[in-house]
């Protein structure tokens, strides 16, 4: 049993020309003796219990699940440098404009990816397996197609504009199975005493120093972080994700994941992450929130607005809208199974109501979003 405080996180090892940093094996148990993490951990397991609340307390909870995700996907993938916004995620690829397809389509991945995951939980255990099958449909048909999708790296990578001026180079591809090997344990060693969320943001700054694949490392390793959750019951709904804490602090985020490299600080990354997972709590609990409140009020004063006739359609529409808030006339004649002239008057209605928004400023193909829903997951 080691101190957290007295962690260390390894070694520089000279390759033929450079340095690549060599981590130690995590599966221990480590010691939290440190008075602010301990509160810091009190914290974020009480917000977990909050937002838990409200997710199996909310009606259609995997339609706003699904609105988390896209976000997850649209913010962790612009830490990457891919320029997608929720708005456009939430469009298909026949309305996404050329030159935007490709960083959609990364972004479409990610969403189908983390879907798949989460899926596969009820499967699978987490574990390297599943790791390598959500990093096969990251990179299917996307820039990272030939990096060997689904399987660990057999060459050096680095992080920087090249391997000369290297930020970081993680450790030499023949150590990288061993490492991996060493992180499933360390997920599943039921021996191993350690605070959940100490755990998984220990696994996060590990998996990040390996770096074991090619491309999409930092997507998979901030995956890794909601899977965890699920996997061994702190959440029971996919509702947290902390990409848009690491990107509204992507600095620090970066610093302090390279402190503990060279300084063997694993107390300040660790205070970090635990401040995001109270901040991204409280978020997402206020998020369900302001949807009970748009949708308390949406079923008051505007859907009663429908004769009875109409009554049904408007509240299948109003339904898939809290699913797929962006939609064409096409989409509601196809929802609703009705002509277009049924589609556009009930549209124009949901226009009126202040529902739904035209974004397109078209004639022709116009696309509808419920704005004010969406609203809530970019703030």
């Amino acid at each position: 049993m080691s101190d957290i405080t007295q962690f260390q996180a390894g070694e520089y090892k000279q390759q033929l020309e450079y340095q690549s940093f060599s981590p130690n094996p995590i599966n221990q148990t480590w010691l939290i003796t440190e008075p602010e993490i301990i509160t810091l951990l009190d914290d974020a397991n009480r917000y977990l219990g909050e937002l838990n609340a409200f997710s199996q307390l909310i009606p259609d909870v995997d339609f706003f699940i699904q609105m988390h995700i896209t976000k997850e996907a649209t913010t962790s993938s612009r830490i990457e440098g891919t320029q997608t916004n929720m708005e456009e995620a939430l469009i298909s690829e026949k309305d996404v404009v050329p030159e935007k397809r490709d960083d959609w389509k990364e972004v479409q991945n990610y969403i189908t990816a983390i879907n798949y995951a989460i899926d596969q939980l009820s499967q699978l255990p987490l574990s390297n397996r599943l790791i390598k099958d959500a990093h096969r449909v990251l990179m299917q048909g996307v820039r990272g197609k030939y990096k060997r999708p689904g399987e660990f790296r057999v060459s050096q990578n680095w992080i920087g504009v090249s391997l000369k001026h290297a930020t970081f180079i993680p450790p030499h591809h023949e150590e990288v199975s061993d490492l991996m090997s060493d992180l499933e344990k360390f997920m599943h060693n039921d021996q191993v005493y350690i605070p959940h969320l100490v755990k998984i943001a220990l696994i996060h700054y590990q998996f990040e120093t390996v770096h074991p694949f090619l491309d999409g490392n930092g997507r998979l390793g901030r995956l890794m972080i909601v899977l965890y959750l699920v996997a061994f019951g702190l959440l029971n709904k996919p509702a947290l994700y902390l990409s848009s804490f690491f990107d509204r602090h992507k600095g620090e985020y970066y610093d302090h994941l390279m402190a503990v490299r060279t300084t063997d600080n694993l107390v300040s990354w660790l205070r970090f992450f635990l401040v995001g997972v109270c901040e991204t709590a409280q978020q997402s609990i206020q998020v369900f929130k302001d949807i009970l409140k748009l949708k308390e009020t949406i079923e008051r004063e505007k859907l009663p607005t429908f004769n009875v006739r109409r009554q049904g359609n408007a509240q299948k529409l109003m339904r898939h809208l809290y699913e797929r808030p962006v939609i064409s006339i096409k989409d509601v004649g196809n929802l609703l199974e009705a002509q277009i002239n049924t589609a556009s008057k009930l549209v124009g209605d949901f226009v009126d109501l202040g529902i739904l928004t035209e974004i397109t400023g078209q004639r022709r193909n116009r696309l509808f979003i419920f704005h004010k829903y969406v609203i809530l997951f970019t703030r």
